[in-house]
């Protein structure tokens, strides 16, 4: 299989194929960011990293099996300004309908923030008319995380949500409440700007998650980003994908 990752960062694609036996033969990854890319690095050094995804010619590359990515979504979110395909970050999406297009994969997965129902319906159009599968990380672990899934894979319903022990959960260190849901808040990028976007896991205001424990919560291998600074550890986490999501979805693959 060859596959090719766009914004790959710390390559969560590829732990999820790995997780589950399926034989990579060649994995390519577009991404930009030097920290994303040291990390993936020093986890898979056989990736094949292609750099700015505007720069890549299907030409270049054999027949690709697998295309997947999560194109950024800072015109999307409901957390941002909502600027559609406006912004130059989320104009972005059209490289991957661009490679999709050029690449023919056998299968392609693209992820996304919950967004406006236009917003979508445009990526829908544009997949041929996929739509999406909403799922929350919180089937799988104890993280409130939903997006949005475009895959030609057949996807099945994720689990039941498990019954999580209840726990202590806070954005900010100003006040607490107690969170009855027993899940944390969404692990995002912005938590490498500040202790302040760092979720918080008790009643102690200074108890703020580590990097580990956010790694727990992606479900990624604890210790998988260690190697740069604890700021770019958690801002690649943030960007990053539940990897048990990523494994319910690519198990139903054909390979």
């Amino acid at each position: 299989m060859n596959v090719l990752s766009l914004f790959d960062g710390m390559s969560c694609g590829q732990i999820a194929l790995d997780q589950l036996g399926i034989k990579v033969d060649n994995y390519y990854a577009a991404e930009i960011d030097k920290y994303a890319i040291e990390i993936a690095k020093k986890n898979y050094p056989n990736t094949i990293h292609l750099g700015d995804v505007t720069k890549i010619k299907s030409e270049d590359l054999p027949q690709i099996d697998l295309l997947i990515g999560g194109s950024p979504c800072q015109g999307f979110s409901f957390a941002g300004k909502q600027l559609n395909f406006n912004d130059p970050r989320s104009a972005l999406f059209f490289e991957f309908v661009r490679l999709l297009k050029e690449t023919k994969p056998k299968y392609f997965l693209l992820e996304n923030v919950r967004m406006k129902r236009e917003f979508q319906d445009v990526i829908t159009e544009h997949l041929g008319w996929v739509e999406p599968m909403g799922i929350n990380s919180d089937r799988f672990v104890e993280q409130n995380r939903y997006r949005l899934y475009w895959s030609n894979i057949k996807i099945e319903s994720p689990p039941e949500r498990p019954s999580w022990n209840k726990k202590y959960y806070q954005w900010r260190r100003s006040y607490f409440r107690e969170n009855k849901s027993g899940v944390c808040p969404t692990l995002v990028a912005a938590m490498g700007t500040g202790g302040n976007n760092v979720p918080l896991h008790s009643m102690d205001v200074k108890d703020k998650l580590s990097p580990e424990e956010c790694e727990r919560l992606q479900t990624v291998p604890v210790g998988y980003t260690e190697g740069v600074s604890n700021t770019q550890r958690y801002k690649m986490l943030g960007n990053g994908w539940t990897v048990e999501v990523i494994k319910h979805i690519f198990k139903n693959m054909e390979v």
